[in-house]
């Protein structure tokens, strides 16, 4: 119990005021555990503060259109999160009448929720004795208990969740497990954590033999796939543009982007022109075109980079799919189509 004491008098004494800490409601919490996985509090918040404006229940986010809910996590990125937030939303409301499991195996039974996320709230939300293990958590135990298993090993989650629950205290896994984490987020820091005045600094081993930079092990993540992205931005008679949604198993299904013709290299005008794809999106002789970012943007995702170029293509002829350059911020984007549109559009159409 030395352990959780310590704990718990350092979070009574420097815990965030979080909005979803002053409630028991599962909704809120879910969807702020949700929000939050991969996401540090602070680019976090805001959007939790938005979904709840816009939905203050379950049935509110279960009726509301996939296009809106994916347009209110722009910018938060994996929105595979967002599409199974919806999914488990419309389950809970229409297969549960709203009401959440309210244990950890029920829990896992919703789309999105794993391990961490269901100890969350079944500890939060009905005080189940469940020990959370986030990235937070996997920190201090491997500094304070000086373990180098890999964090990110089979071996390592299992080693870790056991300690983890060990450790927990059973009259109030609640307060523990949000101490432990909110510990990890602004004690134990990744960078320059803050030893002088931590608790468990006099049993720290990480401290003691001098390794806080060297713990947590993680195995060395998959080789970076660099990808070429070349945008064609139509322009057609100044007023209207192309958008297509995207769909599939990989990044950003269900958002919506300029029509795209993928390359295994930068290219200049003339290679783009002579690329079968292009030829297919692009079957008008009367077109003129120019290219807009001559240094590509990289947009850095977990295994991929994406060198993105655009292509702007003026054209007279109408086209089915066209949408009207006033309402194309109306439709959810990947934040790098977001950041283009921001600096392309004329600030009427803002």
């Amino acid at each position: 119990m030395v352990f959780s004491n310590r704990l718990r008098l350092w979070y009574l004494q420097n815990k965030r005021d979080l909005p979803w800490r002053n409630t028991h409601e599962p909704y809120q919490i879910w969807l702020s555990e949700i929000i939050l996985q991969q996401t540090r509090i602070e680019q976090g918040l805001p959007y939790y503060n938005k979904f709840i404006d816009a939905y203050p229940t379950v049935f509110d986010l279960a009726n509301a259109p996939a296009d809106e809910v994916l347009k209110l996590w722009q910018g938060l990125g994996y929105y595979s999160r967002a599409r199974n937030l919806h999914e488990s939303a419309k389950y809970v409301a229409s297969e549960l009448e709203g009401i959440f499991p309210q244990n950890y195996k029920g829990l896992l039974r919703l789309k999105g929720v794993g391990d961490y996320t269901a100890s969350a709230i079944a500890s939060f939300c009905y005080n189940e004795p469940v020990a959370v293990v986030d990235g937070n958590v996997y920190r201090v135990l491997s500094r304070v208990f000086g373990i180098d298993t890999p964090i990110n090993s089979t071996t390592g989650i299992k080693e870790f969740k056991k300690l983890a629950q060990e450790l927990l205290d059973k009259e109030d896994p609640a307060t523990f497990n949000q101490a432990l984490m909110e510990f990890g987020a602004i004690q134990c820091k990744p960078q320059n954590p803050l030893c002088e005045t931590c608790p468990f600094n006099d049993k720290c081993l990480a401290l003691k033999d001098d390794r806080i930079k060297e713990l947590p092990v993680k195995l060395k993540k998959t080789k970076v796939r660099k990808r070429y992205f070349n945008y064609l931005v139509f322009d057609i008679n100044k007023n209207k543009t192309i958008l297509e949604q995207r769909s599939g198993k990989g990044i950003w299904n269900g958002l919506y982007q300029f029509p795209l013709v993928e390359s295994n290299k930068l290219i200049t005008e003339e290679e783009l022109k002579n690329l079968e794809d292009f030829q297919k999106l692009v079957d008008n002789s009367q077109f003129s075109m120019e290219l807009y970012n001559e240094e590509p943007v990289v947009h850095k995702l977990s295994h991929q980079h994406l060198f993105t170029r655009f292509w702007l293509i003026n054209i007279n002829e109408g086209q089915q799919e066209a949408v009207k350059l006033e309402n194309v911020l109306e439709y959810p984007v990947p934040v790098l189509i977001g950041n283009f549109l921001n600096e392309y559009l004329p600030d009427d159409y803002k």
